[in-house]
């Protein structure tokens, strides 16, 4: 007997914002299957029109409670940038070190409270409290450190509010950045340890050739500024984004969708990991092996992994960026600032895929245009031609209902989507 299902999934749980995913099966030959963004459009960027750039960082901030960090950098380089500003050292080794523990935070919440139940079987994170109360305790901790980092750094966990154009309005003391590097180094034995659970998960087979976008990494492992890159092999300049992203508009999405080379193409931590693998450092390129993790790996479901293998690398990298900063006799906090009439770039990497910031200013620093391209708005076409493959494979698999639905669940919550930023 042929299968036949009928999918609805509305609001898909453990992932921000509205989704829906809808699959339909008859006879064994698929009919549709759908992903399908519903969230209600956000106007952020006729927002910042006519404001002075000293507010834009404090506003774009605001657009995420997740990567305020990664907007909040993103928009003071787009600033930069028009204003022809070039940062010290110093601060881009605070804000480096500041979007490093916004990936630990992001990474670790989406591994463990998001991802961990389906491999674990249930709902959510809450019954895992009682049957595995070590693995939330790592978790917490693990969080709270990346938490308590960003605190020290940009002056609160999230909408950072000493980052501002050309530095920082206040330093970190050096005796709490000695701190945090014994806490750092601690971290990596619970990184280990998460390792370890992740390995006794079983990741499903699914394999879907696609094309990956991030920044390009050329001395080291790329989070802020650089050149773009496909895994297609096509390169262009921070400011030419534009040509990397073509969004376009869908009947059934709220949120635009982007192509390159091919029907669609994936950011995130797969998409750096598999464009910058050279560039991790050696632990996290161990953790790789460990999970058979190599370039260029068209496997969905690995994004877990390549999000655990960059918390590994953030924190090694943090631990060098401390121990550079303790070597060092502080700097002013921030450099002047002349405002001028031009357009600034910016791209970021933040922990969904790479996220860009472009504004035009007039001869008085008030923003005339702005547009903000969001990395789930970047992955929203892949998400649907992931769901119509995965649905097209297991048409023809024999499993029910429910397995199909887990599977395509899980899928899009390997996306980490942050749906309600894509709606721009």
């Amino acid at each position: 007997m042929k299968f036949t299902c009928d999918i609805n999934v509305k609001h898909l749980t453990r992932v921000e914002g509205h989704g829906n995913i809808s699959i339909k099966i008859t006879n064994g030959k698929l009919e549709e299957a759908r992903w399908e963004v519903v969230e209600t459009p956000r106007f952020f960027e006729a927002m910042l029109v006519g404001k002075h750039w000293e507010n834009a960082a404090y506003i774009c901030g605001r657009i995420c409670g997740i990567c305020s960090i990664g907007h909040t950098l993103a928009s003071i380089r787009a600033v930069e940038n028009a204003f022809d500003i070039v940062p010290s050292k110093q601060t881009d080794d605070l804000r480096l070190l500041l979007k490093h523990m916004e990936t630990l935070q992001s990474h670790i919440l989406h591994l463990y409270f998001l991802a961990a139940p389906d491999y674990l079987q249930v709902g959510s994170v809450l019954p895992l409290a009682k049957t595995h109360p070590e693995e939330v305790q790592r978790a917490l901790r693990l969080k709270l450190l990346a938490n308590d980092m960003c605190d020290c750094v940009g002056g609160r966990r999230m909408h950072p509010t000493r980052t501002i154009v050309g530095g920082f309005t206040m330093l970190p003391e050096k005796e709490e950045l000695e701190r945090f590097r014994n806490r750092l180094t601690d971290a990596l034995a619970d990184l280990t340890a998460a390792a370890d659970l992740f390995q006794s998960f079983t990741f499903p087979g699914f394999v879907r050739e696609t094309e990956f976008v991030s920044l390009r990494g050329k001395d080291n492992y790329p989070f802020i500024g650089g050149d773009l890159i496909s895994s297609d092999g096509l390169i262009r300049q921070e400011d030419q984004y534009l040509e990397m992203t073509n969004e376009f508009c869908v009947e059934h999405s709220t949120s635009k969708w982007s192509k390159l080379s091919r029907k669609s193409f994936a950011v995130g931590a797969l998409a750096r990991v598999n464009n910058n693998f050279k560039h991790l450092c050696p632990e996290a390129q161990e953790v790789a092996d460990f999970f058979r993790l190599s370039p260029i790996n068209h496997n969905p479901y690995m994004a877990n992994i390549a999000q655990l293998v960059e918390c590994v690398h953030v924190v090694k990298d943090s631990i060098t960026i401390i121990d550079t900063l303790l070597g060092n006799t502080w700097e002013a906090p921030r450099q002047a600032v002349e405002e001028k009439e031009g357009s600034g770039t910016a791209a970021v990497e933040v922990p969904r895929g790479i996220l860009y910031h472009y504004y035009e200013f007039d001869q008085n620093g008030r923003v005339q245009k702005a547009d903000c391209v969001i990395p789930t708005s970047q992955n929203h076409a892949n998400i649907y031609h992931d769901i119509e493959e995965l649905a097209t494979q297991c048409a023809q698999s024999g499993k029910n209902d429910k397995e199909i639905e887990l599977l395509a669940e899980m899928l899009v919550r390997a996306y980490d989507p942050c749906i309600s930023c894509s709606v721009h």
